[in-house]
């Protein structure tokens, strides 16, 4: 069933008032970072590359960049860690646009994190990792192969970048396996190879923050994924394989929506339980690609905001319950340049209102909800 106008609005008045909230609370932060810092947590965002000037998500874009530059104490790659932009061949590294964004990162006193070391699907292989030949000592050849590649990054940029996405994506959601590919099949098997890089990250970056991510999410059809991220956390800990923190992406989705409650359906009860599980193995939480699918909403910009912060709230109330949870990062700030424009489109054509700023650069209530929710949370453990 859709809601109507009426019903989705009217649903927002059974959420907290501002005037029940902590004192704190009813101070407001500036920006959201200055929100978030205050409950000992930093926020960020995703943050492409692109040339100056070029309509894009880029730091080179300066209306953009103001964005994140008031709004976030973190930033993280969208794309240019990633071996597709950093690895043209086995032989070669091009740091030119990830040296660029660092540098601008610097500049600014903004944080940066490492997104990714190794995803872990052949879809997100350069084509020349999928098709490589190890040759007769495979399991040599692909330490030495994926060895160089951690160390060569991770010591590039270990005077700015202390959290790292070691490893991304390794479990089937289809099948809570684990996911094979070139470099796993070198190894004879995926867990020494997932393992083999967390170790070389730790010994390259002792003190570093070293974070298993992946899109398990809190949404009916999930289950399976759930499952399998556990399975892989618990060999983690059996194994003594240096993992620090779960990186828990976040891409809430409402592609159908729950007669009861107007929005999307979740299972908070079983996605609690996983959290628990997670912690209660000794692991920090982050989250690393915070967005909102609002598909199944009306079209009406309105009636969607609120449904927006409605389903957010619902999940980061949940979320910033956990003193385990430090950083929170969306995965981009701006509407118009959200990878979801693209990868998940609304049927009806219109774009998705998915990020805390609108296509005109403007704050939308999911920026001051995210203001409100880390103002009201208690304090992330130190």
């Amino acid at each position: 069933m859709t809601p109507t106008r009426r019903q989705t609005l009217s649903g927002l008045a059974a959420l907290p008032l501002v005037a029940a909230l902590p004192a704190r609370a009813r101070n407001k932060p500036a920006t959201i970072q200055a929100a978030a810092l205050a409950s000992g947590r930093r926020f960020g965002s995703a943050v492409a590359w692109a040339p100056p000037g070029a309509d894009a998500g880029s730091f080179n874009n300066p209306a953009y960049a103001e964005i994140v530059a008031r709004e976030c104490g973190l930033i993280v790659p969208e794309n240019e860690m990633k071996w597709q932009s950093i690895r043209p061949s086995a032989t070669e590294y091009r740091f030119d646009r990830l040296d660029a964004m660092v540098t601008w990162a610097r500049g600014k006193g903004i944080g940066v994190r490492g997104h990714t070391l190794l995803w872990h699907r052949p879809k997100w292989f350069p084509a020349w990792l999928n098709n490589h030949d190890f040759g007769t000592s495979p399991k040599a050849a692909a330490e030495k192969l994926l060895g160089e590649h951690v160390r060569t990054v991770m010591g590039r940029y270990k005077e700015t970048i202390t959290s790292w996405d070691v490893v991304n994506e390794a479990v089937d959601p289809e099948t809570s396996g684990l996911v094979e590919t070139s470099l796993s099949k070198a190894f004879g098997g995926v867990e020494p190879a997932l393992d083999f890089a967390f170790h070389i990250a730790r010994a390259q970056a002792p003190d570093a923050e070293l974070v298993y991510n992946d899109y398990m999410s809190w949404e009916p059809g999930n289950e399976k994924h759930r499952a399998g991220v556990l399975k892989l956390l618990e060999g983690f800990r059996k194994r003594g394989v240096p993992v620090d923190t779960l990186g828990i992406q976040s891409h809430i989705e409402m592609f159908t929506l729950d007669p009861r409650t107007g929005l999307g359906p979740r299972q908070e009860r079983e996605w609690r339980a996983f959290i628990d599980e997670a912690v209660g193995m000794g692991y920090k939480l982050m989250i690393t690609e915070l967005d909102v699918k609002d598909n199944a909403l009306p079209g009406d910009p309105a009636v969607r905001d609120a449904g927006v912060v409605a389903y957010l709230r619902a999940y980061m109330e949940l979320m910033l319950s956990y003193p385990q949870l430090r950083d929170v990062l969306a995965w981009g700030m701006v509407d118009k340049y959200s990878w979801l424009q693209g990868f998940s489109p609304r049927k009806d054509g219109l774009p998705l209102r998915c990020c805390p700023y609108d296509s005109a650069f403007r704050p939308k209530p999911m920026r001051d909800e995210l203001i409100r929710l880390f103002a009201a949370a208690a304090p992330a453990a130190s």
